[in-house]
């Protein structure tokens, strides 16, 4: 398979010396050249950001964040949903790229004790990337890949099993952070927590509460998600501040903040195309301007010209939907533009932001249900609240973490409640059964990952089917599903990626055949 072929690419980190040559190019990729971990780490870090944003644009389409801007065309699969085997080539290939950097540093590190947090940093970022590309493939090359030359053509592993070693990884992480002796610090190496061992554990064990989560849905995985839960180490805790990641960023275009390059603008102040072809969706939009609920508060941290003038749309309208504003992005709150864009808040906070790779609002809403449903023992609602809270928090806060009277949470987070007073999927105790407080915190997961991470969003929405669309609406503010849907499901929306053309002709003897986007559903979806 190409990327298993790309274990050389590895080697041009060895000339990495500072977080300002992040994701550089070696004058000659394929000599062969020793790099420790302390080298390897950073890039594979900031290459992880990098994947994690392409994952998320891909899936934000499917959940309703980004809809096509009027005046745009070529819009292809994005509307109708007819994926081929080239779709998510560059996907595909990517992950096994960023993959290969963790084996690299697993198998430097593991004979020498000084080295147990890298060690464990790969174990764990090797389960974070393997979980999403299961997520949207199903069984991929798991035991016999990331060999190099030993093996080109590597067998799919079940999706299954996948998940089940993901989580002993995970436990082994854990083990290594709460338990090593003599290892080295991680020191600048860590982009991510800066060295600090006792949040890796802590996101290590909040990755393992999202895939347990998950795996506690698939009829084959519950029984195992029921044992993990039981020997949970709770006291280990799981992360109450976001977990962000910067390697340096600077104003120079592909080492910028991969959110903003990608929706605002280049180093130069272009205009992103990107951030100028897609408008909101009238469906995400109605849980911020009372439709649905009123959120004025994060409504107005997340979109321009909130709530009258923001462009919105529907996903397949090539006819009526808004076209963006002009020089702006919508996701965009601050003034100025181009390359006098000011740093602000929300979602774009400015060319050298921290990128999120897992919010604290998705840790505690991922607890609220773990203690809904019994699987672990805490207070539900207290845990909903704190999502919630968690959510103002991340958006108030400007580039430099820093929120001002102007952005509250500890004001407008109780003007939230007065505001949806009937509302059960803002008033948690409005919830009177489980059904109803699953989709009280799957919604309120819709509305702290907006235009962050569209593919948990994906995962959640195919896993509850919340937060709750109209099946075959056409109606925008109740479905996010493409007017031009292909889709041969009630609710008119895929459930998964094809696997890339490559692996048609590099290893056509193990790629599974005869995958459809529509039919061929993950393990853990509800339908």
């Amino acid at each position: 398979m190409k990327n298993i072929l790309k274990i050389f690419t590895i080697v041009f980190l060895a000339s990495l010396t500072s977080c300002e040559s992040f994701l550089g190019n070696n004058e000659n990729p394929n000599q062969a050249t020793f790099a420790t971990p302390q080298l390897v780490l950073p890039n594979a870090l900031t290459s992880s950001a990098v994947l994690l944003q392409n994952y998320n644009n891909n899936a934000q389409w499917i959940t309703g964040y980004t809809v096509n801007a009027g005046g745009f065309g070529g819009w292809g699969a994005i509307v109708t949903y007819n994926f081929t085997t080239t779709t998510y080539n560059t996907l595909w290939e990517n992950t096994f790229d960023d993959l290969i950097n963790y084996q690299y540093i697993e198998q430097a590190s593991m004979e020498d004790p000084s080295q147990a947090y890298f060690l464990a940093v790969a174990k764990v970022m090797k389960a974070f990337d393997y979980h999403m590309l299961v997520d949207v493939f199903g069984d991929v090359p798991y035991t016999e890949a990331l060999k190099g030359a030993e093996n080109v053509t590597p067998k799919y592993d079940d999706q299954v099993a996948i998940y089940t070693d993901l989580v002993a990884q995970l436990n082994e992480a854990i083990t290594i952070f709460t338990t090593a002796e003599g290892a080295n610090s991680l020191g600048a190496a860590d982009v991510i927590f800066g060295g600090d061992i006792n949040e890796w554990a802590k996101f290590a064990n909040t990755l393992k509460l999202r895939l347990l989560i998950r795996m506690s849905s698939g009829e084959a995985s519950s029984a195992f998600a029921a044992s993990e839960f039981a020997s949970m180490n709770t006291s280990l805790g799981f992360i109450e501040d976001d977990a962000k990641l910067n390697p340096g960023y600077i104003a120079t275009d592909g080492k910028q903040n991969p959110t903003w390059e990608r929706y605002h603008s280049n180093a130069a102040g272009s205009q992103s195309a990107f951030g100028r072809s897609a408008v909101v969706s009238e469906y995400t939009f109605s849980f911020y301007n009372g439709n649905k609920i009123l959120d004025n508060g994060r409504g107005s941290a997340s979109y321009r010209a909130f709530p009258a003038d923001t462009p919105l749309g529907q996903l397949g309208d090539l006819a009526d939907n808004d076209f963006a504003l002009a020089n702006y992005t919508a996701w965009y709150v601050g003034s100025g533009t181009g390359s006098e864009a000011t740093n602000t808040i929300g979602l774009l906070k400015g060319r050298t932001a921290d990128f999120p790779m897992m919010l604290a609002s998705e840790s505690y809403l991922l607890q609220a249900e773990a203690y809904m449903k019994g699987y672990l023992n805490g207070d539900d609602a207290a845990a909903f609240e704190n999502g919630v809270k968690a959510s103002f928090r991340y958006l108030y806060e400007d580039i430099s973490g820093a929120t001002s009277e102007d952005w509250d949470q500890d004001v407008d987070y109780p003007l939230y409640l007065d505001d949806n007073p009937n509302n059960p999927l803002v008033i948690y105790s409005l919830a009177t059964t489980n059904v109803q407080k699953l989709e009280a915190i799957v919604t309120q997961k819709y509305i702290a990952l907006n235009m962050i991470n569209g593919q948990e969003v994906w995962s959640e929405f195919r896993r509850t089917t919340f937060p709750k669309i109209a099946n075959g609406s056409i109606n925008p503010e109740r479905t996010f599903a493409s007017i031009l849907s292909t889709s041969s499901r009630a609710d008119k929306l895929p459930v998964r990626y094809l696997y890339a053309s490559t692996e048609f002709q590099l290893n056509p003897e193990n790629v599974p055949t005869g995958k459809n986007q529509f039919t061929d559903t993950i393990f853990w979806q509800s339908n």
